[in-house]
């Protein structure tokens, strides 16, 4: 698979590294589809890459199947999907406020765990219509976990938990679609400006920062979107998570 050649979806492709991803992949010759809650965001992206927009709810069957065929009614096919749609909160499991609130940990796992199962399993079906390459690659599924699923810190219980279901995700989904040519891979990565880190103060992402061994600094999303962009074109890549994370252990 070479990314000129891709039709990709891209689950939070509306900001951070779905954007990156997105605009990674169009850059190089791909066929976007973008797939958000946020439509002002989105719409805006794909049409700065030339690429496509879905509002789209991860966790809601019939809206991942709308925006699935939506690509491929505007791309002709899927060979690609990029899961990077998920949210992060810090909640100590019992806090000064009293324990956890179940509902939030419930929405977190469905967002990161059941989301990234719920696109994947569209997609898959989707993929398997395609006309195998020669080597019998019909597509490519990326999924996003990330160190917390490894070295989760206080206050992450939901996050970490819902991180780690979708490092457990990787081997068992690889093996189900491998008769059908897709493949499987995730990416667990560090800490990286996102959104989700841009609201912090310039002092607390220097702290963070410099706790990265080499090299130490944040994350760019670029970067995320190069590894994705080598997974999909290095088709011996299958069943594997891959840490991008500058040799961080987080404690």
């Amino acid at each position: 698979m070479q990314l000129a050649n891709t039709a990709a979806i891209v689950t939070g492709g509306a900001s951070g590294l779905g954007e990156a991803t997105a605009r990674h992949f169009s850059a190089l010759g791909a066929q976007v589809t973008l797939l958000d809650r946020d439509v002002e965001r989105g719409t805006s992206v794909a049409a700065e890459i030339g690429g496509h927009f879905a509002e789209t709810d991860v966790t809601d069957e019939a809206s991942v199947k709308a925006a699935i065929e939506l690509a491929q009614e505007k791309m002709g096919r899927i060979t690609a999907a990029v899961n990077c749609a998920g949210i992060a909160d810090a909640i100590k499991t019992v806090g000064r406020d009293g324990p956890h609130p179940l509902s939030a940990f419930q929405r977190t796992i469905d967002i990161n765990l059941v989301g990234t199962f719920n696109v994947a399993r569209l997609a898959a079906d989707a993929m398997q219509q395609n006309t195998p390459e020669p080597d019998g690659a019909r597509g490519v599924i990326i999924n996003t976990a990330s160190i917390a699923a490894f070295d989760g810190q206080k206050g992450q219980a939901a996050y970490a938990a819902s991180k780690g279901g979708v490092v457990g995700l990787c081997l068992p989904m690889a093996r189900d679609l491998a008769k059908l040519g897709i493949r499987v891979m995730t990416i667990a990565p560090g800490i990286f400006m996102t959104p989700m880190l841009a609201g912090l103060g310039e002092d607390i992402q220097a702290q963070l920062a410099a706790d990265v061994p080499c090299p130490p600094r944040l994350g760019n999303p670029s970067e995320y979107a190069a590894l994705a962009g080598f997974i999909v074109q290095a088709g011996y890549l299958n069943g594997e998570v891959i840490r991008i994370d500058g040799a961080l252990r987080m404690r």
